[in-house]
């Protein structure tokens, strides 16, 4: 054959050698289909978007059983919480106080025997305020009246101490032990970005409150809350 023949029929050459490659149109078709279908698939993986921060706090205590559990799930999460404390708690069970610090966590003054303030005279409350400092050995930032009773009066013998007046905007009344699914379900219907959720961990049989605490941080998480620690 001629180098002019050869020449002339080049491009059809070519293109039955690149058929031979790829094979029919058909065969082609079904090879991209199954390349498709092979191929890692690429999965986004949004983060949670920032909800707010949310703050814990506990009532009551220290009690010689609860307290630590509540400490050992805190502590699985690393978060830190402040604990309202009872001068008469402090007394009997410093040890278990100190365990509350050291883990990173704060106290707040909760009074020495946790009367209703606002049915004290002000010399009184000053006495119920001071004696549980005395147990601590120190003064905390945060004074939290029992059942959130207050008043102008209240208000201002706190403030005059250079304390902070700190109540709570989420209470699922884990006091009356409803069930941990309650509790659970209560702060969740009801958290907000800056909550200050209430909870127990004296006063009482405060399992339920322990596996409820268990169960909410991973799920306030996953709704994107950020748990902080206020300032006491």
């Amino acid at each position: 054959m001629s180098s002019r023949i050869l020449h002339l029929l080049a491009p059809s050459l070519a293109v039955l050698a690149l058929s031979a490659t790829l094979g029919s149109p058909a065969q082609t078709a079904t090879r991209s289909a199954v390349a498709r279908a092979t191929a890692p698939v690429a999965v986004a993986t949004a983060p949670v978007a920032f909800a707010g921060t949310i703050y814990l706090t506990f009532d009551d205590g220290p009690h010689p059983t609860w307290t630590p559990r509540l400490l050992a799930v805190l502590r699985k999460y690393a978060v830190r919480a402040v604990f309202f404390e009872i001068g008469q708690n402090v007394a009997a069970n410093p040890s278990v106080t100190r365990s509350v610090r050291a883990g990173g966590h704060l106290v707040g003054n909760h009074t020495w025997s946790h009367p209703d303030l606002t049915t004290l005279s002000t010399t009184a409350v000053t006495s119920q305020l001071n004696r549980m400092e005395s147990a601590l050995g120190s003064r905390p930032r945060c004074v939290r009246p029992p059942y959130g009773a207050t008043n102008s009066r209240i208000a201002t013998i706190i403030a005059n101490r250079g304390q902070r007046q700190v109540l709570w905007t989420v209470d699922p009344r884990d006091w009356s032990r409803p069930g941990t699914t309650t509790i659970v379900n209560r702060v969740l219907a009801n958290v907000r970005s800056g909550s200050r959720i209430l909870m127990h961990d004296g006063g009482g049989d405060r399992s339920q409150t322990v596996a409820a605490v268990d169960l909410l941080i991973p799920k306030l998480r996953a709704r994107g809350f950020v748990i902080g620690l206020m300032a006491c």
